[in-house]
């Protein structure tokens, strides 16, 4: 990943900061004459989150302020933040959480409420795709109150063998048997059709890694989540009712269907989420893998992936009702019990960070990714890595988990009995009727408390 040099950065930002309303003469920092201040950041430790302090350092710089930022590692990070929230800590000013942590933070006094300021104070709101807003900012859902500001964005894509999708023979054959072309799919029913033309077995050859497991947080649930919705299914309606939507006809012939194309999956293909999707494809295993965006560049580096000319990238398809991706990555909030001082410098430093020419440079490092339509219509952003546009493509089919305080039981039972649908253990329809049965049972509990 590339870095730019601060002395480019720096005529960029002064014209920014210069026009921030704050009083001072064009020109002059913000910062200048007053005593230094601090900020706290706290995320997980990846190569966003490296990004992200690259961009705050230069921002602190600017503003005398000195950014401290703590990373955990992605396996202990939800663990460290809900300990702070439980503490009532005042450690940091700032978190990127994930999105699906947005109810809990709000309903528990954790997160700030930003409404008014992130509709009248940061004048380019419009240029934010609604529904990164609504699923990143929004709680409870379709009531506009806002609890956090669109930070990494991302969802689920496909990367595939550019190689066999050219071959001339490969080109032919496929024809013959499907009576179209060998391209990229448009449609679910066209992947697990490209899936099983390059299932051999024989040649320890297969057709697609998706995500599968039970064990790994949200594996399974992010992998089937789309297509769920792609045939038209729902965890509930508006009024959380779940019997008879979870468990619809949509919602059996989804899992159906996700069942029968796991079938094409390499051997252990049952308990795969990103890391196992990647190892499959980059060591030649699969036709096509199921990758998260955000994790797409080492698939694009020759170093990390031997096959890195020859892969190509492709958004989710739709299905008979829609087309839908699950959606990744978090928003970033300002926590509540941070002093007044500190909240509003908080402010200052999201509102910086949201600037159109911010998200631009946000975006142009590949893996990171912005929710401003306007920046990523800019070439440097598109162009930035090969997977971008797919990306950008993706952007308005994102969809989410539940974002309710009771998420964490919710997802847990969709991992049991998806999971347990894919391997044989339960029908599609007893999955689906049992999972309905405990979401009712966690949802109505939640609502006597």
């Amino acid at each position: 990943m590339k870095y730019r040099s601060a002395v480019l950065w720096t005529a960029a930002w002064l014209l920014v900061l210069s026009g921030c309303g704050d009083g001072t003469k064009p020109g002059t920092l913000p910062g200048a004459g007053k005593p230094k201040q601090t900020l706290n950041i706290v995320w997980a430790q990846w190569a966003p989150a490296d990004v992200l302090k690259q961009m705050a350092d230069e921002w602190g710089k600017a503003n005398n302020v000195d950014v401290n930022c703590t990373f955990f590692p992605w396996t202990d990070y939800q663990n460290k933040l809900f300990a702070e929230f439980k503490s009532g800590g005042t450690h940091y000013d700032i978190a990127v959480g994930d999105s699906q942590w947005i109810g809990k933070g709000a309903t528990e006094g954790h997160f700030l409420e930003i409404t008014d300021w992130l509709t009248k104070d940061v004048s380019n709101v419009s240029e934010f795709d609604p529904v990164a807003l609504k699923a990143y900012c929004e709680y409870p859902q379709g009531s506009g109150r806002l609890y956090a500001a669109p930070c990494e964005i991302d969802g689920t894509g496909f990367a595939y063998r550019k190689d066999w999708f050219e071959d001339a023979k490969e080109k032919e054959a496929f024809k013959a048997k499907y009576n179209r072309e060998l391209a990229p799919p448009k449609t679910w029913a066209e992947l697990k059709d490209i899936a099983e033309f390059f299932q051999r077995p024989d040649k320890k050859q297969y057709g697609a890694a998706l995500f599968t497991d039970d064990d790994q947080y949200d594996a399974v649930t992010m992998g089937f989540m789309q297509v769920l919705f792609a045939w038209g299914g729902a965890f509930c309606d508006s009024n959380f009712k779940v019997d008879g939507v979870m468990n619809s006809k949509e919602g059996i012939e989804a899992l159906q269907f996700y069942k029968d194309l796991c079938q094409f999956s390499p051997p252990g293909g049952d308990k795969f989420y990103h890391d196992q999707c990647r190892a499959s494809f980059t060591s030649g295993q699969v036709a096509m893998t199921m990758h998260y965006f955000a994790l797409m560049p080492p698939l694009a580096d020759e170093k990390t992936n031997p096959l890195a000319k020859n892969t190509g990238y492709f958004a989710v398809p739709s299905g008979p009702a829609g087309r839908f991706a699950s959606l990744g990555g978090g928003g970033i909030s300002i926590m509540k019990k941070a002093s007044a001082e500190k909240q509003e410098l908080a402010k200052n430093f999201i509102k910086w960070f949201l600037t159109t020419d911010n998200q631009k440079k946000w975006g142009s490092h590949a893996g990171c990714f912005s929710a401003n339509t306007k920046a990523n219509s800019d070439t440097a952003v598109f162009n930035a890595a090969p997977f971008n546009h797919a990306y950008i493509e993706s952007l308005p089919l994102l969809r989410d988990f539940y974002n309710t305080p009771e998420f964490g039981d919710l997802l847990k039972s969709c991992q049991a009995h998806w999971h347990a649908a894919i391997a044989g253990k339960e029908t599609p329809k007893d999955a689906m009727d049992l999972l309905a049965k405990e979401h009712t049972k966690i949802l109505q509990d939640a609502l006597k408390q």
